[in-house]
């Protein structure tokens, strides 16, 4: 196995963990907070926007199943990266849209995907996310961890994390779970 870490914000952690749940080759998934000045946030002073964290997620990985730039493509499909400091009706500093690189090869791969997205054009507006070194990450309050998988019916899982997780199944239908084909 070739286990890697990649740690990625957009928007609510809920829509990119049940994304990254159901990716063959992701071995866990943790929603958390990452970029900020308190040393080990909770949910509560981070929605207040002060703590200057991300909601983000830590995604471990086998890259000889998945590379990370198909994590990366991944994320430019299930977030609109044009946005800044929010997704959608989730507004405020901690929405921010971000990738925090673990290594060189990391930041070169974000910064070339970026630069590709922007030479084709592929959004009406300008790409806003943050390309940054990964900082401490603190995992998120045990009631978030699989919120979708344990609250498909709640409304936000409703309206705005199933079409997103749609949205990855349809798009990228090869790099599924067997399991959850």
């Amino acid at each position: 196995m070739n286990m890697q870490t990649a740690i990625f914000a957009g928007g609510c952690f809920w829509c990119l963990e049940a994304v990254y749940e159901e990716v063959d080759g992701v071995q866990a998934v943790s929603s958390g907070y990452t970029d900020g000045d308190l040393p080990d946030p909770d949910y509560e002073t981070v929605c207040t926007g002060t703590s200057g964290h991300a909601e983000a997620v830590r995604i471990t990985f086998d890259g000889d199943v998945v590379s990370y730039r198909e994590l990366l493509e991944i994320f430019f499909v299930i977030h609109d990266p044009t946005q800044l400091n929010r997704q959608g009706n989730d507004v405020g500093t901690q929405y921010r849209s971000a990738i925090y690189w673990t290594d060189e090869a990391q930041r070169t791969e974000a910064e070339r995907i970026v630069a590709e997205l922007t030479e084709r054009r592929a959004y009406d507006r300008p790409i806003v996310t943050i390309i940054a070194p990964a900082s401490a990450f603190y995992e998120a309050e045990a009631y978030h961890r699989e919120y979708f998988r344990r609250h498909p019916e709640q409304a936000y899982c409703t309206y705005v994390v199933a079409p997103k997780l749609e949205k990855f199944r349809k798009t990228f239908a090869r790099l599924r779970k067997q399991e959850s084909n």
